[in-house]
């Protein structure tokens, strides 16, 4: 059916899925890199803790608009069709917490919210997940004092600070494009209908900067100092408490957002047209995100996200666009 891409899929080596850690048999997926269909399965695999391999095939049959079919092969048993088929044999053959299918109600949700609106509190869980796993971590080698971690893929304690310094590398840039994206997509709509209505929101993004850009040069500093020292010691308290401080202000400007100015977006009443038109230019905004980082934006999420984020990506009219960004999450 196609070339083999290695070796079973896991997600980001410090993140771990948030459903469940059963252990289940390795799942074959055949389809197209290009195929939003095969990227809804993928994450609806993944987060169910499910080892995949994916085998990729010629776009041939299934829906012009899903990127063709896709199968499941678990041992023996092959499974082929619609989402919904293929989301209903997920939950029968790998059960947890809760149904990646229909009846929890979020995809009511996704269907009558307003798009921008959706795609900014799906990026505010996925970066307040991240920001709070930054903080666990920093917590843990403030601990350790800097000693090296029983976990042997971590490495030297230099070594993890170097992993910890891309983490936040990685992060740091969603959070600044998710920034750009509001400042020049999203309140630019909300001052044209109220003139001033998103100024304390470009106002806490100002006063957050400093601390975002410190917590970095922190970072260095411990990875150049000593290991064990008061020094290095003092240096990984500084970086624990600034993440914990960054941890509190995120969630602060988030929850004012979604309190105070994103009910508002339905007001706005913006033709289809006009919401379409935004949502394209969220995804142009945020170069990094939509592409190498894609993955990690969507690891932050849970399962019902991860799909309502693709169900988003979908909507992008130009396909090549939106095949570009599926492709780096099913690959």
């Amino acid at each position: 059916m196609g070339n083999c891409c290695g070796k079973s899929e896991k997600l980001t080596a410090e993140i771990v899925p948030r459903d469940g850690a059963r252990v289940y048999p390795t799942v074959r997926l055949h389809g197209s890199p290009k195929s939003i269909l095969a990227a809804y399965i993928r994450f609806a695999l993944l987060h169910r803790a499910v080892s995949l391999d994916f085998v990729e095939t010629e776009r041939v049959g299934g829906s012009e608009a899903e990127g063709g079919a896709v199968t499941l092969q678990v041992g023996s048993e092959v499974v082929s069709g619609s989402r919904e088929t293929l989301l209903r044999f997920i939950d029968a053959r790998f059960p947890g917490p809760s149904s990646v299918g229909s009846g929890n109600g979020r995809e009511d949700e996704t269907a009558t919210a307003p798009l921008l609106a959706s795609l900014t509190r799906v990026q505010h869980t996925s970066m307040l997940w991240h920001v709070e796993r930054m903080v666990r971590w920093a917590e843990d080698l403030t601990t350790r004092g800097g000693r090296k971690t029983v976990d042997p893929s971590m490495g030297t304690p230099r070594m993890e600070i170097r992993k910890f310094a891309r983490s936040y590398s990685e992060l740091l840039e969603i959070m600044m494009e998710h920034a750009q994206m509001e400042e020049t997509v999203l309140f630019p709509i909300f001052d044209h209908a109220d003139r001033g209505l998103a100024k304390a929101a470009k106002e806490e993004h100002a006063r957050d900067l400093p601390l975002m850009n410190g917590i970095k040069e922190v970072i260095k500093s411990v990875g150049v100092l000593d290991s064990g020292s008061p020094d290095h010691q003092e240096a990984l308290y500084s970086l624990f408490t600034r993440l914990k401080s960054l941890l509190g202000k995120c969630k602060q400007h988030f929850a004012e957002e979604e309190v105070e100015l994103l009910p508002l977006m339905e007001a706005l009443e913006l033709s289809k047209e006009q919401e379409l038109s935004a949502l394209e230019q969220c995804f142009d905004v945020m170069q990094g995100t939509h592409s190498r980082l894609l993955k990690l934006l969507l690891e932050g999420l849970p399962s019902c996200d991860a799909m309502k984020y693709l169900d988003l990506i979908s909507k992008c009219r130009d396909k090549e666009k939106m095949e570009s960004m599926l492709k780096m999450i099913v690959k």
